[in-house]
């Protein structure tokens, strides 16, 4: 049997835009296993853990993952990592997609890996977000945010 690092470097391996095996990185999990994009509050259960990887490679289609630290302890798998790739594919956002860029990303990120009898219970995933999103050029529009606080009549501090 696999260790639990050799899994999720596994999982890694299978996940890169030279690979891409999504059916490969279900299989790596229990049954009732999840993948949490956390920083989008994204849950991804059963057959739609590899529309994670799709989704993500169809966006970034070199995407690679640089592992710089994995520490096992037990049945958790703590990864440091970096995400990068290049903006060759239309990014969905609530308003529209952002079309491609051709900017590269390089996005810190820590991976928390939880897995019970050699198998991946949940995988949480911290993206750095805002850093991907600056990198391509997609900056917070503040004053919005602003103007529509103001016209629902939300809390404003010192008012």
């Amino acid at each position: 049997m696999k260790s639990n690092e050799e899994v999720v470097r596994e999982a890694y391996r299978l996940s890169e835009g030279d690979v891409l095996d999504g059916h490969g990185f279900r299989a790596l999990f229990t049954e009732d296993g999840t993948f949490n994009d956390v920083p989008n509050s994204q849950t991804f259960r059963g057959d739609e853990i590899p529309l994670a990887l799709t989704g993500f490679a169809g966006v970034f289609p070199d995407v690679h993952r640089e592992l710089l630290e994995v520490h096992a302890v037990g049945d958790v798998v703590a990864v440091e990592l970096r995400i990068r790739g290049t903006h060759l594919g239309a990014f969905p956002t609530p308003i529209g997609d952002i079309r491609p860029t051709g900017n590269r990303i390089d996005v810190p990120t820590a991976d928390l890996w939880y897995l019970r009898g050699g198998r991946i219970e949940r995988f949480n995933c911290y993206n750095a977000t805002n850093v991907m999103l600056a990198q391509l050029g997609a900056s917070p529009d503040f004053s919005s945010a602003i103007e529509a606080a103001e016209t629902t009549g939300s809390f404003v501090p010192g008012k």
